[in-house]
């Protein structure tokens, strides 16, 4: 956004604030979302689609007494009728003890400049180009047959908050990407594999031929996968597979989850739920930070917290909300989904540990490395888990085969407790996680 669009939503937000004090809120907060987005997709080597979307959304959030209500409309609705609907809302709403804006002494003094907006223009011959480039890179793959289709886009995304404790902030963020999946392989034996970069700054995305070979050569090296026999088995999973896990974690220790005791973590504040080879980091003031942000949905600025450390936990995700909940104060992690707010993870990371992945691999006489999963087989009340898999069988330290069509099981307490990191995090994405050893699983094949 620029100062003229920034202030044109900083008006509106305030207007917001003042209309619902007019309308006999006792405290209110309000925000403004502009979201911009340009996407270019090609299957073939023709384009299949160009697209382009852009919205200015609005929500007031509007407190009387205790009791609160919420409401999102369009940049362009009439500020005084929305707040004067939302404050009759609340006033037939339930009474909830723990909502409330955010304690002043909470609240950002300063926005801080993290470095999340990039002014390079990126057109739609340039996202062809690129989209065209990473699909071509792929095709020329030797063994690729077919392909999903690439793509390339561009976006960006801002964030205009005010408050009726005279908080204001505002900070928005870029995104571009490309990807490509391919399929390599003939009837029957078809595999499919892809590859992506996503970066907020434009000059860090990786090269479109390098995305494009490393799908292709992913796809390829999974033509003739089998399964593999049941029974007991050590897994090594891949990052990408990794970062999964660690998004598990994550939704553990979600304070809301911990409040309304959906998590198998809700009773292990302070106790060992990790290896001790486990620590787990969530910084939301890291510069270039592909899940950064100044302050939460609230206006908090939240701290670096080391989540989990050397297997014990130390820290629950916070909103407002769910700290006063579970008798805790806020830790900055209230994000905003229209009018509601709930706490999530910022840049979160497993921290690497010393060994490599080769040298994980190479300690397992018998594995299975994990480079895909499918379903939705994980159970965050109990931790129960099970995924269908696909990847590679480990025999003496080398990986010998494809694998596809087997299930793996186990527990995710268990999991958690029997994992061991390697040294290849890559802090590139929101959530990450370096490739992971987990003994003692169980696999579903032949």
């Amino acid at each position: 956004m620029n100062q003229i669009e920034t202030a044109k939503l900083a008006d509106l937000v305030s207007g917001l604030v003042e209309a619902a004090k007019r309308a006999g809120a006792d405290a209110s907060d309000a925000v403004a979302v502009r979201s911009r987005s340009k996407d270019v997709s090609v299957r073939l080597g023709k384009v299949e689609g160009t697209e382009a979307a852009e919205s200015d959304d609005i929500s007031l959030r509007v407190f009387v007494g205790k009791r609160v209500a919420s409401v999102s409309a369009a940049a362009g609705a009439n500020v005084d009728e929305l707040a004067a609907r939302a404050v009759a809302m609340a006033k037939v709403s339930p009474e909830d003890p723990v909502q409330g804006l955010a304690d002043r002494d909470r609240i950002a003094a300063t926005i801080r400049d993290l470095n999340l907006y990039d002014e390079t223009e990126i057109d739609a011959a340039r996202l062809t180009e690129d989209a065209l480039e990473t699909e071509d890179a792929a095709r020329a793959v030797t063994g690729v047959t077919n392909s999903g289709g690439g793509s390339a886009s561009a976006g960006m995304g801002g964030l205009v908050l005010a408050t009726s404790e005279g908080f204001f902030g505002s900070y928005m963020a870029t995104r571009f990407s490309r990807a490509v999946s391919v399929i390599a392989g003939e009837g029957t034996g078809m595999e499919r594999d892809y590859d992506f970069s996503s970066r907020l700054h434009f000059s860090d995305l990786e090269a479109p031929d390098a995305i494009g070979r490393r799908a292709g050569e992913r796809a390829v090296r999974r033509i003739g996968a089998r399964k593999a026999r049941t029974g007991p088995v050590d897994v090594v999973f891949d990052p990408r597979v990794a970062r999964g896990i660690a998004g598990h974690l994550a939704g553990a220790i979600n304070g809301a989850s911990v409040a309304r005791k959906t998590s198998f973590l809700r009773d292990k504040m302070s106790q060992q739920v990790a290896s001790a080879a486990i620590t787990v980091t969530d910084d939301p003031l890291r510069v270039r930070g592909p899940a950064s942000r100044p302050f939460d949905g609230e206006g908090v600025e939240g701290e670096p917290l080391t989540m989990v450390e050397a297997g014990v936990l130390k820290h629950w995700f916070l909103s407002t909300s769910a700290a006063r909940e579970l008798g805790f104060v806020t830790n900055g992690r209230g994000s905003r989904s229209g009018s509601s707010i709930n706490p999530t993870s910022t840049n979160l990371a497993v921290e690497p540990g010393t060994a490599s992945p080769q040298d994980l691999i190479g300690s397992l006489k018998s594995g299975f490395y994990v480079t895909e999963v499918f379903g939705q087989g994980v159970n965050m009340v109990t931790g129960e888990y099970s995924r269908g898999a696909s990847g590679f069988w480990i025999e003496n330290g080398e990986l010998v085969h494809p694998v596809s069509e087997v299930t793996i099981a186990s527990n995710l307490k268990t999991m958690f407790m029997n994992m061991v990191p390697a040294n290849d995090v890559d802090r590139n994405f929101g959530t990450t996680a370096p490739t992971l050893l987990i003994e003692g699983m169980t696999l579903a094949g032949e």
